[in-house]
């Protein structure tokens, strides 16, 4: 484990795991039975919540808060100050088994500010925008714009919010002007 800056104590507990070559940033909290792989790298002020695992090569940025229950795997990346619900599900590949030799890591960006609730799952090769928010229980498998509200199995787009996820319309074709 590295710390990346040595500002604020970085606190893992005795139960989980940072394989050496990770790198977590000052004041990030690992709790209770967290794996984070080495070559992975976990930014500054962050929480890892109980049951977390961060797969090598993932990256997540500063702020995020991973709740329990959540694997993170190779291909995610993850921007500052996202929120990732209880037992989310991130994938990797599209087409899954057991043995394949021609498998391949599909990409998945969740851009700054994001939210994802409880229990969704993000099918691979997708990106979220900024300050966008995903219902609890949604199976996302397109984009979600930035500031996008979207929900339901598969999601779709059910309005807007802003920064504090506040819904500001439920005009699902015209985005309002931010900021």
């Amino acid at each position: 484990m590295t710390d990346s800056n040595d500002r604020s104590p970085i606190f893992v507990h005795p139960t989980a795991d940072v394989e050496e070559g990770a790198t977590v940033g000052d004041g990030t909290k690992v709790w209770h039975l967290a794996h984070i792989r080495s070559t992975a790298q976990v930014g500054a002020g962050c929480v890892i919540g109980r049951n977390v695992y961060v797969d090598a090569g993932v990256t997540v940025g500063d702020l995020v808060k991973i709740q329990n229950n959540v694997s993170v795997y190779q291909g995610v990346t993850i921007e500052d100050e996202v929120f990732v619900g209880p037992c989310a599900v991130f994938t990797n590949d599209f087409r899954p088994r057991a043995q394949n030799p021609d498998w391949k890591i599909t990409p998945t960006l969740v851009r700054r500010g994001a939210s994802i609730g409880a229990n969704a799952t993000l099918v691979c090769g997708i990106e979220v925008g900024e300050f966008a928010m995903i219902a609890a229980g949604s199976v996302v498998t397109k984009d979600v714009k930035p500031y996008q509200l979207v929900a339901g199995n598969p999601a779709r787009p059910k309005g807007w919010v802003d920064e504090r996820g506040e819904v500001i319309s439920r005009d699902v074709d015209n985005p309002p002007q931010q900021g």
